[in-house]
C-alpha cells in the first residue's frame, strides 16, 4: 500500500475538528478517530519528511485545526518529540 500524503493526514484532522464543532462527535470519538488516524500513519507511513510534517502540524495548531496538547501527543506517536 501507497504512503499516506501529509495532505492527506491534515485534510483528516480538519474533519475531525469540523464534526467536533459541529457537535457530531463526542470527546470519545474524537479520540478514537485520531487514534485510528495515527495508527494508519504508523503502518502505511507518511509520504513526508520531519520537517514537512512539524511544519503542517504548526500550522494546523496556528489555524486552530488542532489543539497544543493534540499536537504534542501527535509529534510523541509519530517519534517527532
Amino acid at each position: 500500500m501507497a504512503p499516506i500524503t501529509l495532505d492527506r493526514f491534515v485534510k483528516e484532522l480538519e474533519n475531525l475538528q469540523r464534526d467536533m464543532d459541529a457537535s457530531k462527535l463526542k470527546t470519545s470519538e474524537y479520540d478514537q478517530r485520531l487514534a485510528r488516524a495515527i495508527q494508519e500513519l504508523r503502518e502505511l507511513k507518511l509520504d513526508a519528511d520531519r520537517p514537512a510534517v512539524s511544519a503542517a502540524l504548526a500550522q494546523a495548531l496556528q489555524r486552530g485545526v488542532i489543539t497544543p496538547s493534540v499536537k504534542a501527543h501527535i509529534e510523541k506517536r509519530l517519534g517527532l518529540a
